[in-house]
């Protein structure tokens, strides 16, 4: 488990279906990754009788709750919009993803007790050929689900299983801290290294609970898209040779969902019918550029303009030279 950063969210690849699909798929994998190595580690935890061992059986412990937790936060957000939720449920994933955060806190504090009893006591390790291969093989197993989630998230965006992604590329850490531990301690004399690769284990996870809430608070808070996911929204309105300007453009991301409204100027003169033509037409070049988005289009006359402040501000490149020229 670790620290979630904050990239921009892909472009959404796959349909509504292929995207609750993935979501499960990745689920499924992680769940069924993490049940093969707390098998593995609990043997190896038992024959070497190691701190950073045992902290990284209880992580990946933790890591199968929530991978639990994320199946059904996946599952909950692929359900179509109903009467109660018009925006359908793509939060249920930032909710799994923040279950995910208070896991992480709890498997951070039991490691850390665990690693200060065992500098208290001076316990050493054995067995560590076992412990080390154990985690070789936890490696090469966390390296494969790795590989699919990124694949998934590519495709869908989806915030639970990025976090979920998190847990695993830590995994890789905690593995070689695991290995370190062992070596310095049975092949080096350096007994104290056990425990204090624990502590620093129970460090690290302890921070990735600080941080790896960001993304999930972030859509829960209904945060707007990304400077560089906004502009790119802007380039493919400004395309359109009708449009004469954007203004109160407001965007949010819910699961593997995303939504945007703005208010659109278009000619004066046109007819309702004709403006009805060129709102369809945006919203048909946002949806090949942005698969899955849901647009909410006001029509405002060029030049009449009623709101204020942040939301007045012109944002379509070219507006006024555009608005001047009549169109």
């Amino acid at each position: 488990m670790g620290v979630v950063q904050h990239p921009a969210l892909p472009v959404n690849a796959a349909s509504g279906q292929s995207r609750a699909a993935l979501t499960r798929s990745a689920a499924y994998a992680s769940i069924a990754t993490a049940l093969f190595l707390i098998g593995l580690k609990g043997w190896a935890a038992w024959r070497t009788d190691s701190t950073a061992m045992l902290g990284s059986l209880a992580d990946t412990a933790l890591d199968l709750l929530a991978s639990v937790v994320t199946l059904a936060g996946v599952w909950y957000a692929a359900r179509p919009a109903d009467e109660t939720h018009r925006f359908g449920h793509g939060k249920a994933e930032a909710l799994a993803a923040i279950v995910q955060v208070m896991l992480i806190a709890v498997s951070a504090t039991g490691i850390a007790a665990r690693a200060i009893g065992r500098l208290i006591d001076g316990g050493e390790t054995d067995a560590a050929q076992e412990g080390i291969a154990v985690s070789v093989i936890a490696m090469l197993a966390t390296l494969v689900l790795l590989w699919w989630q990124r694949r998934v998230i590519r495709l869908t965006g989806s915030v639970a299983i990025r976090t979920d992604n998190v847990h695993y590329q830590s995994d890789l850490l905690l593995n070689a801290a695991v290995i370190a531990a062992l070596v310095l301690d049975q092949y080096m004399g350096f007994t104290q290294a056990d425990p204090l690769f624990g502590l620093a284990i129970a460090a690290w996870l302890l921070w990735g609970a600080f941080r790896a809430g960001a993304d999930a608070v972030d859509m829960v808070m209904d945060r707007e898209w990304p400077d560089e996911k906004r502009a790119r929204f802007l380039e493919v309105l400004a395309r359109h040779p009708e449009l004469h300007g954007v203004h109160d453009l407001r965007t949010r991301s819910s699961g593997t969902l995303d939504f945007v409204q703005f208010h659109a100027s278009v000619d004066p003169d046109m007819s309702v019918a004709e403006a009805h033509r060129v709102m369809d037409e945006i919203e048909e070049r946002l949806e090949a550029e942005f698969p899955g988005v849901e647009v909410l289009i006001h029509p405002d006359p060029a030049g009449l303009q009623r709101e204020e402040g942040l939301a007045a501000e012109e944002l379509l490149p070219g507006a006024q030279d555009k608005e001047g020229s009549g169109g």
